[in-house]
């Protein structure tokens, strides 16, 4: 188990299902078909970008490098940030609340390959038109992939 996942325990331990702020990070990819990447979810079932959680003493840019490889197996580079999004409220199944502050990337493959197989974090990756989504994690999912698809001049 990472520190991360220690420490948001800890902090769940002494405060219950209280809201509390988390940093995260999510990238963007999109194929040559100009399809979006998303995640399905081990833990809600519905789909998201793919990133994850800050661990303590992480940079952005290292969060993304590390969630992009546990999330989807690839290797990114950044091309651009795209924006910061400060108002992802989200209540897990588990009764969890957080406000999470993203920072979203634009990123290209550079290494690695999509996963294949399930993990304890993602159930599949699949590739979507940004104008036929799944359903979403949370609006903050929805916040970011419509800034992506402005940023790609993209029908929404």
């Amino acid at each position: 188990m990472n520190i991360m996942s220690d420490y948001i325990k800890d902090i769940r331990g002494k405060v219950g299902h209280m809201p509390i702020i988390l940093n995260a990070v999510a990238g963007v990819v999109v194929n040559d078909e100009h399809k979006i990447l998303l995640q399905e979810r081990t833990d809600t079932h519905n789909w998201s970008l793919p990133g994850g959680y800050m661990e303590y003493g992480e940079t952005f840019l290292e969060t993304l490098n590390r969630e992009m490889k546990e999330d989807s197996g690839l290797k990114v580079e950044v091309v651009d940030m795209i924006g910061t999004f400060e108002q992802g409220f989200t209540t897990y199944p588990n009764g969890d609340q957080a406000q999470v502050i993203s920072r979203l990337y634009l990123v290209e493959p550079a290494g690695g390959s999509l996963l294949k197989e399930q993990t304890d974090e993602t159930l599949s990756l699949k590739y979507f038109s940004f104008s036929d989504l799944p359903p979403l994690l949370n609006q903050q999912n929805m916040d970011m992939i419509k800034a992506a698809a402005k940023y790609f001049h993209e029908e929404f």
